[in-house]
Order: structure tokens, then sequence, then C-alpha cells
């Protein structure tokens, strides 16, 4: 049993009057009936690649001072819920901040140095260093020196030898 052909609609023409280049001008009136079909290219897509570690957001004392500011400023319900949304913070950093604030002054806001701080530099840790290399390279010479020595005597009992006396005459 053959199945009926679909109804087609006739297509209608449409006007295009030359090709047009993406987010480029054209000549023709915004008010005329028939505009000119562009073709936009679409925008590439979003790297899918998540950073391996997300960076950690740092607020300047000024951002900081300007976001209190403001949320002072709310009155009304929603408002503060909404200064928070658009600016991606959560109510934690308005408590850290106002605590902040009513510690210390602008320099209490600024962003601090995370991790353990560097000990001071002490005016005999590069000598300390020195000799401790010192020392290292002449234990070497040492451990070394005693390898050789135990060498030849075995090589002297190996060979018949006599080993040399330490009185210095031969």
């Amino acid at each position: 049993m053959a199945s009926p052909k679909k109804a087609s609609r006739p297509r209608r023409p449409t006007a295009v009057s030359k090709e047009v280049a993406p987010d480029a001008p054209t000549d023709s009136p915004v008010s005329s009936g028939r505009t000119a079909l562009q073709v936009v290219s679409p925008s590439p897509p979003p790297d899918p690649e998540v950073a391996e570690r997300a960076a950690r957001r740092r607020f300047t004392a000024e951002y900081k001072l300007r976001m209190l500011r403001q949320a002072d400023a709310c009155t009304g319900t929603g408002e503060l819920g909404a200064l928070l949304r658009r600016e991606g913070l959560y109510s934690s950093h308005l408590t850290t901040w106002r605590r902040q604030r009513e510690e210390g002054s602008l320099a209490a806001l600024s962003p601090k140095k995370r991790g353990r701080p560097a000990a001071p530099a002490s005016p005999l840790a590069r000598r300390v260093a020195e000799l401790e290399r010192e020392n290292a390279r002449l234990t070497q010479r040492l451990q070394q020196a005693e390898t050789i020595i135990t060498v030849q005597k075995k090589l002297s009992e190996a060979l018949g030898i006599a080993p040399p006396s330490g009185d210095g005459s031969c």
C-alpha cells in the first residue's frame, strides 16, 4: 500500500541583495518591508576543559569597602540578596569584611599572603651553610682515603708483601 504524499507548501522567496559579512553594516534601511538575510557564524563553543584547581579570588580593600557601603544601603526586601547574587558573593564575605572593618582600617581589609611566613634570614646562615658544604666534602675525601688504604692492605697481604712500618725507616 502506497503512502500518500504530504502536501508541500510553496516556499516564499527571500530577498537577498548581496552577501553580507557578519556584523557588517548594511545599506538597506531598517524600515523597509524586506531586509537582507544575513548568515551569522556561530560563536565558538566554550572550552570544556575545567581548570585543575580554581583560582582563588582576591578582593581589594577598595572593593570590599564599596560592597560594604552598598550592602549597608540595602533597606528593601531582597535587595541584599540581589546585590550578593549580582557580585557573586556570600553573606559570610560581608560578615568577615565587617569584622575586619571594625577591628582595624583599610590595611585590615587588604588581602593577606597565604601560607607559612618566611623565616627571617640569619646573618650567620650563609656561613653555616658554607661550613656544612665544606664538612660534607672533607668527609667524602676521608672516606675515599680510608677505602684506598683498606684496598692497599688487602693487596699487600695477597701478594705477601710486608706492610710498610709506621716508624719511617725502610
